[in-house]
C-alpha cells in the first residue's frame, strides 16, 4: 500500500505542484487511528497536508521565504471530526440527526438511508411514502417498496435518500464509469485575464477575498481552511435557507457572514458587486442552480476576469447523476462503503465510516484546488474552474486500500482530543472549545482571526484591504 508521503505526492503533482516543495513536509503518526477497514486517517492527513503545503508555497511566492509544514495523523483525524469535539460554553453537540433520518429495510430486503435533517427533505420522504414523520410508520411504509424504486421516487419528489449498494453494484452504474474518467481534482482554464498581483499582508492568503456559498460540511470546511491561512472569507447565506446550527458554529470560525436573497433582483445585484472584487468563488449548490441565477462559472469569469471558481457536487459534474443532490452519509451508502464496512464488521446491513470523511477530505481538497488555481492565475493569468465531488473523493479513498483488522482499533475519545488539539476562543454563540487546524506551518501558523458568528451578522461588503 502507498505511504502517506506517496499519496500526498500524487495529490500535489496531479494539480501541478513542484516536487521539491514536498521535501518541506513532515507527516507523523501511524494508522489506523479510528475503527475502520478503510484508510480514513491517511485520507484526512494527506488532504490537510496538501492544503497546508499550497498555503506555504503561496507564501514562498509572495515573500521568498520557505517554511516547513507538519501534519500529525491523530490531529488530522480529530479535525476531520471537528463537529463532534466542539463545545459551546462547555456543552456538547445536540443529536446530529433528525428523528426519522437513518437506515431502513425495504420490501425487497434491501437497505435505504434517508437524510431528513432539512424540513423540505423530510417532507419529501413522507409525501412519497404517504405517512407521518415517525420512525415506525416510515419503516412500515417502506415495506411496500422496492429499494431502488423508492430511491428514484424520493429524488423525483425533492428528497435525498440512497439505496445501499455493494461496491460492485456501484461500479457497474454509468455514474461510476463517468467518475472513473475524471481526476480527483479538476482544474481548468475557462477564460482569459491578466495575472492578478498578490495583495500585501503577513499571511499566505492575506488580502484574498473568498465568497463562500456553501452549507453543511465540505464547502464550509474549505472556506474555514482558507480563512485559517489569512483569507477574508465571506459566507453568503439566505435568511430562508435551513441550516444546522452546530455545523454553522464549527465551520464558521474565521469567517464573515451575510444574508443575500438570491431569488430577488436586488440580491443578485449584491452578489455581482461582491463577485467583482472577489478572488475565489466557492460554491456547493446543486449543479445548475446558480447558473439559473446568472452565476455559472462562465458568468463569473465575465463579471470578474481572473476569478477562481470552485464547484462542489455530490456525484461529479458528468454522468446521469450529475444533477443529483447528496450528502456524505448518502454517498457512503450508495458507493459501497457502508456495505463493505458492514461485511468487514460481520453485520447484516450498513455500517458507517467513523467520520464524515468524504465531506472533510473533500473540503480540504477544495481549499487545495482553489489555492493551486490561484497560483496559476498569479503566474499565467486566466480565469479558472476547480471541481471536486464527494463521490470522487470516495473513489480515491477506496483506491487507497483496506486495513486488515482496522475495525478493532479503539475509537478516539473526546477526552484525548480535548487534551491535545483543542483551543478556546470567544464567539457570537458563547465560549468555544474547538479543534485547532492540523497543518502546522513554521513561519505563518494557521489561525482564525475572526470569531464564529450567527449567520447574517455582517454587512454585505468586503472589509478594506490593509
Amino acid at each position: 500500500m502507498q505511504s502517506p508521503a506517496d499519496i500526498l505526492k500524487d495529490i500535489w503533482t496531479s494539480a501541478g505542484g513542484d516536487k521539491p516543495a514536498l521535501e518541506r513536509v513532515r507527516l507523523s503518526g501511524e494508522e489506523p487511528q479510528l475503527p475502520s477497514s478503510f484508510r480514513v486517517a491517511i485520507a484526512g492527513q494527506t488532504a490537510i497536508a496538501a492544503a497546508g503545503l499550497a498555503a506555504a508555497e503561496i507564501w514562498r511566492l509572495r515573500s521568498g521565504q520557505t517554511q516547513d509544514v507538519g501534519v500529525d495523523m491523530r490531529h488530522a483525524v480529530a479535525e476531520c471530526r471537528s463537529e463532534r469535539y466542539l463545545r459551546v460554553d462547555d456543552k456538547p453537540p445536540p443529536p446530529a440527526w433528525d428523528a426519522i433520518a437513518g437506515v431502513y429495510r425495504t420490501g425487497d430486503n434491501r437497505f435505504v438511508r434517508c437524510h431528513t435533517n432539512f424540513p423540505h427533505h423530510r417532507d419529501a420522504v413522507c409525501k412519497v411514502l404517504g405517512c407521518d414523520a415517525e420512525r415506525d410508520k416510515v419503516q412500515a411504509a417502506l415495506m411496500q417498496w422496492k429499494g431502488e424504486d423508492f430511491e428514484t421516487a424520493a429524488y423525483a419528489a425533492g428528497g435525498v435518500v440512497a439505496l445501499m449498494r455493494s461496491y460492485d453494484e456501484w461500479s457497474a452504474l454509468p455514474q461510476a464509469r463517468a467518475l472513473a474518467q475524471l481526476p480527483l481534482i479538476s482544474i481548468e482554464k475557462i477564460g482569459e485575464a491578466p495575472p492578478k498581483p498578490w495583495p500585501g499582508g503577513d499571511r499566505p492568503l492575506s488580502g484574498l477575498r473568498v465568497l463562500d456559498l456553501s452549507r453543511v460540511i465540505a464547502g464550509p470546511v474549505a472556506g474555514r481552511t482558507l480563512a485559517a491561512h489569512g483569507a477574508d472569507v465571506l459566507l453568503v447565506s439566505g435568511p430562508e435557507l435551513p441550516a444546522i446550527d452546530w455545523l454553522t458554529i464549527d465551520t464558521g470560525r474565521g469567517k464573515l457572514t451575510t444574508f443575500i436573497e438570491l431569488k430577488s433582483g436586488t440580491g443578485r445585484a449584491q452578489l455581482r458587486e461582491l463577485l467583482r472584487d472577489a478572488d475565489i468563488f466557492s460554491q456547493g449548490y446543486r449543479p445548475r442552480a446558480l447558473a439559473a441565477l446568472g452565476f455559472a462559472p462562465e458568468n463569473a469569469a465575465q463579471i470578474n476576469p481572473g476569478i477562481v471558481y470552485v464547484t462542489l457536487s455530490a456525484y461529479g459534474h458528468t454522468g446521469p447523476w450529475a444533477e443529483r443532490r447528496g450528502f456524505d452519509s448518502l454517498v457512503q451508502t450508495t458507493t459501497g462503503f457502508n456495505d463493505a464496512e458492514g461485511k468487514a464488521a460481520g453485520i447484516d446491513g450498513p455500517k458507517e465510516l467513523p467520520a464524515q470523511i468524504l465531506d472533510h477530505a473533500t473540503g480540504y481538497l477544495m481549499a487545495f484546488g482553489a489555492m493551486m488555481a490561484k497560483m496559476r492565475q498569479a503566474r499565467e493569468g486566466g480565469s479558472w474552474h476547480v471541481r471536486v465531488s464527494l463521490a470522487q473523493t470516495g473513489r480515491w479513498l477506496w483506491n487507497l486500500g483496506r486495513l486488515d483488522g482496522g475495525l478493532n482499533t479503539p475509537d478516539l475519545t473526546g477526552e484525548a482530543v480535548h487534551a491535545a488539539f483543542i483551543e478556546s476562543m470567544p464567539s457570537g454563540f458563547g465560549m468555544l472549545k474547538a479543534v485547532r487546524h492540523a497543518a502546522l506551518l513554521s513561519t505563518t501558523p494557521a489561525q482564525w482571526s475572526r470569531p464564529a458568528m450567527p449567520l447574517g451578522s455582517h454587512p454585505t461588503q468586503w472589509p478594506a484591504r490593509s
